[in-house]
């Protein structure tokens, strides 16, 4: 792993900055109990470098801060740092299969840590919450991610832009 220098600390800031950036912009889609944030997607980063665990996670506590929910920094940022650690830790390098596979974490965890959050603060029943929030993130990151990201792994200059030096080699 490469030390920590500008621009492995360049690429976590930006990948964290297009996270906030893609959820507040389009913050009508981005908060509520039926959520789209398309920045969800690049939690599919994670796949290719732990890195980009940081940067969702920061990216996603930011974001957060806007929410009419204010617990929403605590629990979605936590199903962000455990769907984050899941999909890196369950990749397999080049498989299409196994980014779809990894891409159902951020749902699950969504679905039920989002979900709980809806429930527990906002009374909504729990299995609609937790519905309505997977439904959100398969959108977001298993349809679109996937295929972006599947896409874009074939790309020789995608590829060395987010790899550790060490994992180019």
């Amino acid at each position: 792993m490469e030390p920590f220098n500008a621009r492995r600390i360049t690429r976590i800031g930006v990948i964290a900055a297009l996270y906030f950036l893609l959820t507040v912009s389009l913050s009508s889609l981005s908060y509520g109990p039926v959520q789209f944030r398309v920045a969800e997607m690049l939690m599919l980063l994670c796949f290719f470098n732990k890195d980009f665990i940081f940067s969702v996670s920061i990216g996603c506590f930011i974001a957060n801060l806007f929410s009419s929910m204010s617990l929403d920094i605590l629990f979605g940022t936590s199903a962000t740092v455990i769907s984050g650690i899941l999909i890196y830790v369950f990749r397999k390098e080049g498989s299409i299969p196994r980014l779809l596979l990894c891409s159902l974490f951020p749902v699950a965890a969504n679905a039920f840590i989002v979900g709980a959050e809806l429930h527990y603060l906002e009374g909504f029943p729990f299995w609609l919450s937790a519905g309505e929030v997977a439904l959100g993130e398969f959108v977001c990151i298993t349809v679109l991610g996937v295929v972006v990201f599947g896409r874009l792994q074939k790309r020789e200059g995608f590829m060395k832009l987010i790899r550790d030096k060490q994992e180019e080699a």
